[in-house]
């Protein structure tokens, strides 16, 4: 329908721009109506609760936030600045459905609305649970959950590094069971346990104590048990962050999980060495009782000394049975007694008897000049008949000169200057030595070459020879003989 203009023509619009009869209102800039939009906008939308599913999540460089909310039919953009976003106690990720609560407000550079949240939250326990379960399963992928990855505790921890509040009940309840079971040396971390902020720090204590030095003023921890009472699932989050996970699975020391009731799970228990159902059951694991250990210590004891002392009971026993069986000293000696007695009484016979025999041999023999002189003549007709000639001493003189002269012809053949005559030359050290490889000459910082007619000093390589003190001074050459031979390095 036409407005107020004259013709079809005036109401397209004309060339120039001009106002309508009884029009008063001066057309306003897109800055101005951009203004008016966002605060009619911002008056009408104060404050608005969303629930929707997050999509597009990303978080600039300056600590914005920036996603959108959908749900089936429609979509909004959202921004959250970074004083709220690093206080949102969870990742924020694509497909996590929250309510956000904020603002409604324009923007003026994409003609676009869009809700500046102030706060956002898990829509409902069954959204925070398939949250959980997707983060549980993206780590798991990474192999932070590994069975082989787990490490045996230690037996006998001296220094136990708990992770926890210094104020609640729980540390009470540790530090109790410790002292009845086995009283250690405890180092306390004290974190928050739930809230803004408490992943971080209890990541920031287990990795802490991985970084103490074993030989510091703060004794390094043995065993690290990270602990916490019962809870909500809102309560525990803190202990199902990624970065408290990561913090456990990375740990250099052993790590007891002891977050929440028997019922209650978490990540960190996934990455932890031992998960301890209380944190009165964690102490239980860390360390034995000691009262029992050392029973079973007496028991050892015992054991070792029965085990000790059993094999000198048995030998006794069986010295004792053959000291029985075997015969009685005097039982065996009497025998060779009484052969001793015989045999002196045979040998006195004996001698007597043969004294007898020699008295008769003596008185028969009768020594008379005669006699004297027949025997005498006998001996000088043997000795008459024995030739004593010069063979009998040449003979075997001849023969031992024979084979020291086959001895000398060998030596002089073996002389190990006799291939010298031949060209060849004999590589000694500067002691005199023979050598005969490459390796131990190139050694050397000197080398003695040997010819048949003297020496020469040479040295391995370009360095010259140091002077040597004692070195043989070469033959001059036999006139029309070869000249000298050159260096073998050189």
């Amino acid at each position: 329908m036409p407005g107020p203009f004259t013709d079809d023509n005036d109401a397209a619009g004309g060339l120039v721009a001009k106002g309508a009869p009884g029009d008063n209102a001066a057309p306003l800039s897109i800055s101005e109506i951009s203004a008016l939009l966002k605060r009619t906008v911002e008056d009408r939308f104060g404050f608005v609760r969303l629930r929707g599913e997050l999509s597009g999540v990303k978080r600039a460089a300056s600590g914005h936030l920036y996603c959108s909310l959908k749900d089936d039919k429609a979509r909004i953009d959202g921004v959250m600045w970074r004083g709220q976003a690093d206080r949102l106690p969870f990742a924020p990720e694509d497909g996590l459905e929250v309510i956000a609560s904020g603002k409604l407000t324009t923007y003026a550079g994409r003609s676009s609305y869009q809700i500046v949240i102030e706060r956002m939250e898990i829509a409902g326990e069954g959204a925070l649970l398939a949250l959980l379960e997707k983060t549980r399963a993206r780590l798991a992928a990474e192999g932070l959950f590994a069975e082989e990855r787990k490490r045996p505790l230690p037996y006998l921890p001296r220094v136990i590094g708990v992770v926890t509040s210094p104020t609640g009940a729980v540390i009470r309840d540790i530090l109790h069971r410790l002292a009845d079971r086995f009283p250690s040396h405890v180092l306390v971390w004290p974190v928050l346990v739930q809230g803004q902020g408490s992943a971080e720090q209890v990541a920031a204590a287990v990795r802490g104590f991985s970084a103490l030095a074993p030989d510091g003023v703060v004794p390094r921890p043995d065993l690290v048990i990270v602990a916490r009472g019962g809870g909500s699932i809102e309560d525990l989050w803190g202990f199902n962050e990624e970065v408290v996970v990561r913090a456990v699975a990375e740990s250099a020391i052993p790590v007891i999980s002891a977050v929440g009731h028997e019922t209650d799970t978490t990540l960190c228990d996934y990455a932890a060495d031992m998960r301890a159902p209380t944190p009165t059951a964690a102490a239980e694991l860390a360390v034995p009782v000691r009262r029992e250990l050392a029973a079973q210590l007496a028991e050892l004891g015992a054991r070792q000394k029965r085990g000790v002392l059993r094999p000198l009971d048995l030998a006794r026993e069986r010295l004792e049975a053959r000291q029985q069986r075997m015969p009685k000293v005097e039982a065996l000696l009497q025998p060779q007694a009484q052969k001793l007695d015989d045999l002196s009484e045979r040998l006195r016979r004996g001698l007597s008897d043969r004294a007898g025999r020699g008295r008769e041999k003596l008185s028969e023999l009768r020594l008379t000049p005669a006699m004297l002189a027949r025997n005498l003549r006998d001996a000088k007709a043997r000795f008459g008949q024995a030739r004593l000639t010069p063979n009998l001493v040449t003979r075997p003189l001849a023969e031992r000169k024979e084979r020291l002269a086959a001895v000398a012809r060998l030596a002089q053949q073996l002389h190990p200057d006799r291939p010298l005559q031949r060209g060849y030359v004999r590589v000694m050290d500067a002691n005199g030595k023979t050598l005969t490889d490459r390796a131990d000459a190139a050694k050397e910082a000197l080398l003695v070459l040997k010819f048949r007619d003297g020496t020469l000093d040479v040295a391995p390589g370009d360095i010259p020879p140091p002077p040597r003190k004692a070195a043989s001074k070469p033959k001059a050459p036999k006139p029309g003989s070869a000249q000298q031979q050159d260096d073998l390095f050189g």
